[in-house]
């Protein structure tokens, strides 16, 4: 079955927000809880099954700028459980920011199992790691502390580039039901910036380290 990834809600102090954004009353719900903070990148959510994949849209057609993360897919599909699914970010079209040390294409940021529960972060890493994929560069682990949270928006992508933001999960497994509470993102001031739909535009691959 199909799944499409829950809206994430914006943090209070998110700069970066359309009419239809959800955003959060409140952040006491991460107090006393350890958590994860990763870069949000500018790419297009894009779910892996073992039989199959889209990107957010359930209907997702084809195009260009999707044809790498399905030629990665089929190396690594029959790794995946069945009824489970990988999350993650396909970046291999420029959208609004340019990366020019990319060291993937695709950067995992969640896992989720058959019973709609999405595994821990340290799960996450190793399941990464056994499929031979990466994950969301790390900006953050450690006990909630809003301070430090915020300091997590550094304006410079480790990626090269600007900084779309950040998301911040709670490090232990969480049902879909509770995804409001889990999850959250801050979005920089003004991150839309080009004037045209990207999926309209030629697609202008990111930049890829070469590896020696």
């Amino acid at each position: 079955m199909r799944t499409k990834y829950p809206r994430t809600f914006h943090l209070p102090w998110s700069r970066s927000r359309t009419d239809d954004d959800k955003i959060l009353r409140t952040v006491s719900h991460f107090e006393g809880k350890e958590v994860v903070v990763t870069e949000k990148l500018d790419g297009e959510n894009t779910t892996l099954y073992r039989n199959g994949l889209h990107a957010r849209s359930l209907d997702s057609k084809d195009h260009a700028s999707r044809h790498w993360v399905k030629m990665l897919h089929g190396t690594i599909s029959f790794l995946i459980p069945e009824g489970w699914r990988i999350c993650g970010e396909n970046v291999y079209a420029m959208h609004s920011i340019y990366y020019a040390k990319l060291t993937s294409y695709f950067y995992v940021f969640s896992i989720w199992d058959e019973n709609n529960v999405c595994l821990s972060w340290d799960e996450i890493v190793e399941w990464a790691a056994l499929l031979g994929l990466e994950t969301a560069p790390v900006l953050y682990k450690g006990v909630w502390r809003e301070e430090t949270v915020k300091q997590c928006y550094t304006k410079r992508s480790v990626f090269g580039g600007e900084q779309e933001g950040y998301v911040v999960r709670i490090a232990e497994r969480f049902h879909n039901d509770e995804f409001k509470t889990s999850a959250a993102k801050f979005v920089r001031k003004n991150h839309v910036q080009t004037d045209q739909h990207w999926l309209a535009k030629p697609v202008e691959p990111n930049g890829l380290l070469q590896h020696e």
